[in-house]
């Protein structure tokens, strides 16, 4: 199977990726220097005790709560193989989200959709590639079983206000594209209040050392004030250079979707041949068709040098 992600690929990276979301503000200088200086002539600590004391300090929550995981597809491989385990029968999927979702649940025979049995809901806020709410945070977890809020993205919100995720939800956190670091995968998951036996069951599934040396030094970075100071910092430069991109588009003739973070959805006429002919001129964008959204392309925000290749690409294109 064929997993479509932005990003590099066989052709490498290209000069201007609008194709992925990590911040265009980075790397984080003092979270790029953690991750440097990480001690990769010995294991990390196998139960991460002084990791899950730092983020569980960051939320409100102990020690106990915290899951780590290798990034976020590490997780939601692993805990679809958890739900299948519990007795999930069906998972409940956002009309566009991220391809990971589904690929975990047809590996482990889950249906989509339905209404019998209990299911694994999948929610993400701000939502990919849109950008936008998720409606499934409105409606009630008893309903759907299990319910895991994908919070990528909230490090990098724009505009708005995230919706509170019910109680019994467990989120989802991967620091590693707010800092621009998104090659270290890295990630948590908080547990709702009284979850330890799935904690634990969690636990089991995972290998040892689920994070390295440069993982680990991530997440400590994660929770220290400089690089929560140099992030919002970023979100302030991102917004004035998404107002200028979806000006530029909107100057191109596409229509550009409402969003809250640091990406947005446009409608524009493009074909496969006109994608590989900007990505010849150093430009990659994202074919949000993956998605369910045909015709549509998703870009990240990047900066003004970024905006203006994007622009001359287009018109030598066309």
């Amino acid at each position: 199977m064929t997993r479509i992600h932005g990003g590099p690929d066989a052709l490498g990276a290209a000069l201007h990726d609008f194709s992925t979301n990590a911040n265009a503000c980075g790397p984080c200088p003092p979270a790029l220097a953690a991750v440097q200086a990480a001690d990769r002539s010995r294991y990390p600590d196998p139960s991460y005790a002084a990791l899950r004391e730092a983020l569980g300090q960051r939320h409100g929550v102990g020690a106990d709560r915290i899951v780590l995981a290798a990034g976020a597809s590490e997780f939601i491989t692993r805990c679809t193989a958890w739900a299948v385990r519990a007795g999930v029968q069906r998972v409940l999927l956002p009309a566009h989200a991220y391809g990971d979702y589904a690929a975990a649940a047809r590996a482990w025979g889950l249906a989509p959709g339905g209404t019998e049995g209990p299911a694994l809901a999948w929610a993400c806020e701000p939502s990919s590639p849109l950008g936008q709410a998720d409606p499934r945070l409105a409606a009630p977890v008893t309903a759907e079983g299990l319910l895991v809020v994908d919070r990528a993205y909230e490090p990098l919100r724009l505009a708005g206000t995230a919706t509170p995720a019910p109680a019994a939800a467990w989120t989802l956190w991967t620091p590693n594209k707010a800092l621009g670091l998104p090659g270290v995968r890295a990630g948590y998951a908080v547990a709702p209040a009284g979850a330890d036996e799935a904690v634990r069951a969690l636990e089991a599934l995972a290998p040892s050392w689920v994070l390295g040396a440069e993982g680990v030094a991530l997440l400590r970075a994660w929770c220290e004030p400089a690089v929560q100071d140099w992030l919002q910092a970023s979100l302030a430069i991102l917004r004035r250079w998404k107002q200028a991109q979806a000006a530029l588009c909107e100057g191109l003739g596409w229509t550009v979707l409402p969003a809250d973070a640091n990406y947005f959805v446009a409608r524009a006429p493009f074909d496969a041949r006109r994608l590989a002919a900007l990505r010849a001129h150093g430009v990659q964008l994202r074919d949000c068709t993956s998605f369910g959204l045909p015709w549509h392309l998703r870009l990240s925000v990047q900066p003004p040098a970024a905006q203006q290749a994007l622009r001359a690409a287009w018109e030598a294109t066309s």
